[in-house]
């Protein structure tokens, strides 16, 4: 039986979902719908940087979505469905891609969706109303207004005090002994940490929380230093964010970050169209229960270097979650950035299948190191660098393992990547630089594309 309605009335888990799924319904939310036989498929644009992709067989009734939500079907394959009942002609027909032969490979074929027997009235209809504008009361509105200025004036005044807290608990660590501070590293910056948090400074509280991580993973002798570098590092932020509180790139890194929904409706956000390359992905479990998915990409269309960051949030206990891109595919996207001095991350406005081409990648850094202080001049908080570098090796010597190119950079390496030692050329790498370490996260090898988990 063919997609209805009713179908997917019935299909859905309740009313809360189908009204969700009312709200997804945009077409600027769905950079990507098409089809192909019986199944359609797409890629919505969710809270996060990352697109969920979503597919369905419109025979059985069958959905995926790579959203953590318990719900199945999720509002995303709601959304889907209902669009292509409403409007097939939107869904363009297309090769189906690698991740929905996937999923058609995996699934026991008429595993469709349990019809609810809830007696929860379910309803489009219904759904569909929740989302009607209602005629706004002008007192009310006024007053909503008076509230909301009233909250930031409270806001930047707590945060204000708690960056000022904070350049002391920094000045009290150089005082005692960077050693003691080490010693008691995950205390101490779990202690100051929540009382950043209960002033509203809750980004600069994650930064403080997570030093642990990046410390720890270091040889004892280079924690010192690392350590002068993160603690420099945050008071060159405090300060900077009471001389020009209102910036939006200094806000972030304080406060909290913009919603995907404001970096697309800000006309200050720089755009770029462009063919980008994935260059790998960082999943990386938070001591806050969040998990952290950075995906890095690199414009290969010809133009000058070009990087961006997906960042994307979800909670731990929702497990381990499918990336929506492959370490090496291209998309053709239209990206719009968060408004920085020197803006890297992103989310994707528009996308659709990329053209074939060669693929290369533009000049390597010639000194990842120039490229470093480059940034550091633009925005001196920044914990790392994505820099390219040209053909080389990887060499162990003494404690350290190194990255040698054949120019003559040399720069040790946070972690030694698995190839290390098997006598793999390189011709070209992407990784992060932090002023001390590089992180390895992509290569292009005699062995082929190599992505690592930097």
């Amino acid at each position: 039986m063919g997609l209805t309605r009713s179908l997917i009335e019935a299909m859905a888990p309740d009313q809360s979902a189908l009204s969700a799924a009312s709200a997804l319904l945009k077409p600027a939310k769905w950079p990507v719908r098409a089809r192909a036989d019986s199944l359609i498929w797409g890629e919505c644009q969710g809270s996060g940087a990352n697109p969920y992709r979503v597919v369905a067989d419109t025979a059985d009734h069958g959905s995926k979505c790579t959203c953590p939500s318990r719900k199945f079907p999720c509002k995303h394959a709601l959304a889907l469905m209902w669009m292509y009942v409403d409007n097939a002609a939107a869904f363009q027909p297309g090769s189906i891609p690698d991740w929905v032969n996937d999923w058609m490979g995996r699934r026991r074929k008429g595993a469709a969706a349990p019809v609810s027997t809830s007696n929860d009235a379910k309803s489009l209809d219904v759904a569909a109303a929740t989302l009607e504008a209602r005629p706004l009361d002008p007192l009310a509105e006024a007053r909503r207004k008076a509230a909301s200025g009233k909250r930031a004036l409270e806001t930047r005044r707590s945060v204000r005090s708690a960056t000022e807290d904070l350049d002391l608990w920094i000045e009290d660590q150089f005082r005692t002994g960077l050693a003691g501070f080490l010693g008691e590293l995950s205390e101490r910056c779990r202690r100051i940490a929540a009382r950043l948090v209960d002033a509203k400074a809750a980004a600069l509280a994650s930064r403080v929380d997570e030093m642990p991580s990046r410390l720890l993973t270091l040889p004892n002798d280079g924690r010192i230093d690392a350590a002068i570098r993160e603690l420099g590092k945050l008071a060159l932020l405090t300060r900077a964010w009471r001389a020009q509180p209102d910036d939006p790139e200094l806000r972030r890194e304080v406060i909290n970050s913009e919603s995907r929904d404001d970096v697309l409706n800000n006309a200050d956000a720089p755009r770029v169209r462009s063919t980008w390359e994935v260059l790998g992905e960082q999943i990386t479990t938070r001591r806050d229960g969040l998990i952290s998915q950075s995906t890095w990409l690199l414009n290969t269309n010809g133009g000058p270097q070009r990087f961006a960051l997906l960042l994307d949030f979800f909670p731990a206990s929702a497990g381990r979650r499918g990336g929506a891109f492959v370490a090496g595919e291209s998309i053709d996207a239209e990206l719009a950035f968060y408004p920085a001095c020197a803006p890297l991350r992103a989310v994707i406005a528009a996308r659709q299948d990329a053209e074939p081409g060669d693929g290369a990648w533009p000049a390597a850094d010639a000194d990842p190191i120039t490229a470093h202080a480059a940034q550091l001049m633009a925005a001196p908080w920044r914990v790392e660098t994505p820099v390219l570098l040209s053909a080389g090796r990887l060499v162990p010597e003494g404690k350290l393992h190194w990255w040698r190119s054949d120019t003559g950079i040399v720069a040790p390496l946070r972690t030694a990547p698995p190839l290390l030692g098997m006598g793999a050329a390189i011709d070209n790498a992407f990784g992060l630089w932090d002023g001390a370490r590089l992180s390895l996260v992509a290569a292009r090898t005699n062995w082929g594309r190599l992505a690592f988990d930097a």
